[in-house]
């Protein structure tokens, strides 16, 4: 395994990131528990959660991967070889069952309480904002939501220095942001130059061949303000893997259980750039999943790549992508096709 610094800290963590999402719906707690203890093993030291899942969100899976993640702990004793990050669930109608009223002091302090108790341990390494409460061009949303942009406002300063109390606290370690932008990333900052309090240490945004986008502005500001990029969605749900080309709908795949979810990826663009790269893979000796994550992993921006998996098939394959280094010709081939088709997935 390779490993990094969650930037401006001393913790050190795994360049691969254990992701969690499917642990109490598509995977029981006994698969999630092999998978915690394979990606041990294997020297993944990193581990990715959010109140809100198992994804789908739903009031009868809200917060069962946080309790599959505790239960591991109590069983195994392990909580000290793990740097643990999870999320407080932002608002809309998507979380109404959580709660109301977006991120602020009151629901910080609520959530992180709750979270603390399922998770059996008394702080998380880092704690993430899962997305901002003002209106932002994330999940399939290509462009920016003119229709909320003058009605919503971040609450910065009481954010950061409720997130500031949790520090001095011990609840936490440090902090995140997630699905957020380069003109709120930078409001951060601002905001806690001026409390003078610690600044977030790292963005969770999507990224993945056929989603580039965090490379126009929030990868400039990931690298000349030190916050490192934790990608999600590195196989874009699984379609970076090819099984979904030619119309495949495999059984028990998560695009085929919830088709919703790869939406935003299976446009004519994105498949027609999918094939050029399965093409790359091929003739490199690779698959196209071990193709797609090695180019996240040797990114200067990112300091960790979350990867996901419902069979352990799955799991090895992806956690073996950290041995996997890239020719320059192979990066070549891949700059040619995204010159050709560039983002076709918003």
């Amino acid at each position: 395994m390779k490993y990094t610094t969650l930037p401006n800290t001393d913790l050190k963590v795994s360049k691969i990131c254990l992701g969690t999402m499917t642990w109490g719906n598509q995977n029981t707690e006994a698969e999630g528990h092999q998978q915690m203890n394979y990606a041990l093993e294997q020297g993944v030291n990193f581990f990715d959660t959010a109140e809100l899942y198992s994804v789908p969100a739903s009031p009868e899976t809200y917060g069962e991967t946080e309790r599959i993640i505790g239960t591991w702990f109590k069983k195994t004793g392990n909580r000290d070889k793990v740097i643990l990050a999870s999320k407080i669930a932002g608002g809309g109608d998507y979380t109404a069952h959580i709660r109301k009223g977006g991120i602020n002091k009151k629901n910080i302090l609520e959530a992180i309480d709750k979270s603390l108790e399922r998770l059996q341990t008394d702080y998380i390494d880092l704690y993430q904002l899962h997305w901002p409460n003002r209106g932002v061009n994330v999940f399939g949303t290509r462009d920016f939501p003119l229709a909320t942009a003058n009605s919503e406002v971040e609450n910065y300063e009481e954010i950061l220095e409720t997130l500031n109390d949790l520090v001095k606290q011990g609840k936490i370690k440090t902090y995140g942001l997630s699905n957020e932008t380069p003109w709120g990333t930078m409001k951060y900052i601002e905001a806690a130059k001026k409390l003078n309090v610690a600044k977030p240490v790292t963005v969770q945004n999507s990224y993945s061949l056929i989603h580039r986008g965090y490379e126009v502005g929030m990868s400039e500001v990931s690298m000349r303000e030190n916050i490192g990029l934790l990608a999600y969605s590195p196989l874009a749900q699984g379609v970076l893997s090819g099984k979904y080309l030619d119309g495949n709908k495999p059984k028990g795949a998560r695009g085929t259980l919830f088709p919703r979810f790869i939406a935003r990826y299976m446009g004519d663009g994105s498949l027609d750039a999918v094939r050029k790269y399965e093409v790359i893979a091929k003739n490199n000796g690779m698959t196209l999943s071990e193709l797609s994550l090695a180019f996240v992993n040797q990114l200067p921006f990112v300091t960790s790549n979350i990867i996901g998996a419902t069979k352990m098939s799955q799991l090895k394959e992806n956690i073996g992508s950290i041995h996997i280094n890239l020719s320059e010709e192979t990066l070549k081939e891949i700059e040619e096709v995204h010159a050709a088709i560039p983002n076709p997935a918003p």
